[in-house]
């Protein structure tokens, strides 16, 4: 049975993902680290700074790990505030989670990677695998470098690097983190708790997206995927739907009728606009078989469902 470790795991993919990798391997082959625990995470936990080689080495070592997922990173809008952090903290934890896993023979590694790539350059609608990358964000630099550097792992000692392309994540688990499309789980959040929303975007600035769900069951299925058939080692794009804030507040007043919504973009517009409308995952389709399973409206059922459950409201049936 293999040891999993998840680096970052009390972010908002490691909060979804670290239950699921439980369920399928096992409570006690996963072994979650971050700089500080997550109340709401069960199972084996390990304090690690993963900017220390030598720490994470030892933890490496220690449990016998030979699959990881190094979730951790600056986001971009908490990136551009401290654009030097955020470069130094991304790059230099992904280096050691490299040289580790080069030298303690890992098997596996998951890294994600973001629309964050794109920028100048990129189609604005359906942004195809090799667009060219001219991120416009910190983040955005560092996944890109990060993709190339996975690659170049892969190409010169055979790591077996995969990663993912994230749209924008929706979940429930976790409160956002720092990211441009964040915006698309605070305003549930204020939904459910029968709260006007102040929007950063504006009404019409559309976005790539994905349910929580699909983001977790995708990256599973990623790793599943035999070898042979990845033939991405930088990270492959991978789509669930496109929407503005507007066409968001539409779907939640299906459900909350008296919901309100109102603009004051602010620096993390320039981002977004930045970033395409939508991407091309036909690659993904045909590597793994890759499908989403939410469209705009599914998500806000399931969104509000569980919100209401934590803030002890009666919940709506999904």
């Amino acid at each position: 049975m293999r040891k999993i470790l998840v680096i970052g795991a009390s972010g908002q993919l490691g909060m979804a993902l670290v239950p699921q990798l439980q369920k399928k391997h096992g409570m006690n082959q996963v072994i979650s680290s971050d700089l500080r625990l997550d109340s709401h995470l069960n199972g084996k936990f390990e304090r690690l700074d993963a900017t220390d080689f030598n720490q994470l080495k030892e933890l490496v070592s220690d449990f016998h790990v030979e699959e990881i997922y190094h979730l951790a990173a600056i986001l971009s809008a908490k990136g551009e505030e401290f654009p030097l952090k955020t470069w130094e903290v991304n790059m230099k934890t992904l280096f050691n989670v490299l040289e580790v896993s080069r030298q303690c023979r890992i098997k596996k590694i998951f890294f994600p990677s973001s629309i964050g790539v794109f920028g100048m350059g990129a189609q604005n609608s359906k942004a195809k695998q090799l667009s060219p990358l001219h991120p416009s964000t910190v983040y955005g630099m560092s996944k890109a470098a990060g993709e190339n550097w996975c690659y170049y792992y892969f190409k010169k000692y055979g790591l077996d690097v995969r990663s993912i392309r994230y749209p924008g994540v929706i979940g429930h688990q976790s409160m956002p983190g720092g990211g441009t499309t964040d915006y698309a789980v605070d305003i549930y959040h204020h939904a459910v708790r029968e709260e006007p929303y102040e929007c950063f975007l504006d009404a019409d600035t559309i976005l790539p997206m994905i349910h929580m769900e699909d983001a977790i069951r995708a990256t599973l299925e990623l790793m599943d995927t035999p070898s042979e058939n990845i033939q991405l080692r930088t990270g492959y794009n991978v789509s669930g739907m496109s929407f503005s804030p507007q066409q968001l507040s539409q779907s939640i007043q299906k459900i909350y009728p008296h919901f309100q919504i109102n603009y004051k973009p602010d620096f993390r517009q320039i981002i977004a606009e930045s970033w395409p409308k939508s991407i091309d995952d036909s690659e993904a389709r045909k590597d793994w078989g890759w499908k989403p399973s939410f469209d705009l409206d599914s998500m806000t059922a399931s969104m509000i469902h569980h919100l209401q459950k934590q803030y002890e409201k009666e919940p709506i049936e999904e």
